[in-house]
């Protein structure tokens, strides 16, 4: 196989998301060489990425990059990427949490950082939002563990927990919580609330485009009318909130809100933006969370008041996704309950004809 790159590489679900993960070192500094890369492992560019070991979907073709740490506040630095499947572009623009799940247990088993008896805290940089987020997991002798009792919607069968702490995730993409100024905005004739924490989001009523916020992910993905104007409203809410022309990023992710269904806070579907995702982004939670306990916002206007610390619990169509919100020092935090599996290792193969293509 002496004419493909061979390049280091881990297998990791996290969260109810997968993806490779590779340590920075073992990919190109130059920013284009490197994407070029992502895009041949992956094989972006066709709907199954068949040429590739991407998923077809887009909570399968994602990438973390993870290294040492360039911010004194953290153990390890960690580059998301999110790799489109039917285009050839990598976008390193948002975060995500789902992968940064597994992020922690990567890193201490690649030696980036100490385990520590019985349960070790991990500092995460985000490159991609310069955030920090702390993880805990269980460390058993010294070593990660992925076998527990915790179990997460979304994903099957019980796995070891980890504990996620969004720190001061406000303005993570638009340096404003409220990119717009305003808690409420009108586009295209639709209310909306254009929120900047953990992921930039602009978030609507599901009643306001025809919807129920009920319907299934595949039924939404399939609803090309519906698909046409949030792409419309997303466009808008991004050149609004300073983003500039988001045609070819995906963010701002639009959402569709409505009252909860079970006993929760609020129903949700996200959208990544050209399909619904069948669960929900951890990063997507945080953000709609932090919404659902500020006042002036639609999402505050159908949860109704909330006051911290508090538990907020989002339905989306794969189940439940619980929030803690408290405050640290002024500032509030958020909280979240993930798992992660190894799933495996050794060298994914890029063609190198591709790499030098970029390089040149």
């Amino acid at each position: 196989m002496n004419d493909l790159q061979s390049i280091p590489c881990v297998l990791m679900r996290g969260g109810t998301s997968k993806g490779p993960f590779f340590l920075a070192r073992d990919l190109p500094a130059d920013v284009a060489a490197r994407d070029r890369i992502l895009l041949s492992v992956m094989g972006s560019g066709h709907p199954l990425q068949i040429d590739g070991i991407g998923g077809g979907n887009p909570v399968t073709s994602k990438v973390a990059i993870v290294g040492p740490p360039t911010d004194p506040r953290a153990d390890v630095d960690y580059l998301f990427a999110q790799v489109r499947v039917d285009q050839q572009i990598v976008d390193t623009s948002p975060n995500c949490g789902n992968m940064l799940a597994a992020v922690a247990p990567f890193a201490i088993e690649a030696g980036l950082v100490p385990a520590r008896q019985d349960q070790t805290m991990v500092r995460i940089h985000n490159v991609n939002t310069g955030k920090i987020i702390e993880a805990r997991l269980a460390t058993p002798g010294g070593a990660v563990t992925y076998l527990g009792d915790a179990s997460i919607d979304g994903v099957p069968g019980l796995a070891a927990p980890i504990s996620l702490t969004f720190l001061d995730a406000a303005g993570a993409r638009t340096g404003r919580l409220f990119p717009t100024g305003q808690r409420r905005d009108v586009i295209d004739g639709v209310e909306v609330t254009c929120i900047d924490c953990a992921m930039p989001m602009v978030l609507l009523a599901a009643a306001s485009l025809g919807a129920t916020g009920y319907e299934s992910a595949a039924a939404l993905s399939a609803d090309t009318a519906l698909l046409a104007r949030l792409e419309a409203i997303r466009r808008a809410a991004g050149r609004r909130m300073g983003m500039g022309d988001v045609a070819a990023q995906v963010t701002p992710k639009p959402v569709l809100l409505a009252p909860p269904r079970d006993g929760g806070t609020l129903c949700v579907r996200y959208f990544m933006p050209a399909d619904c995702h069948p669960s929900l982004a951890t990063t997507g939670a945080v953000g709609i969370a932090t919404a659902a306990i500020s006042p002036g916002t639609l999402a505050a206007e159908i949860a109704g008041p909330r006051t911290l610390p508090a538990t907020l619990q989002l339905e989306h169509p794969g189940g439940r996704l619980d929030i803690v919100l408290d405050d640290r020092d002024g500032t509030t935090t958020a909280g979240v309950l993930r798992t992660a599996r190894r799933l495996f290792d050794g060298v994914v193969y890029a063609k190198p004809k591709t790499a030098a293509t970029i390089a040149a």
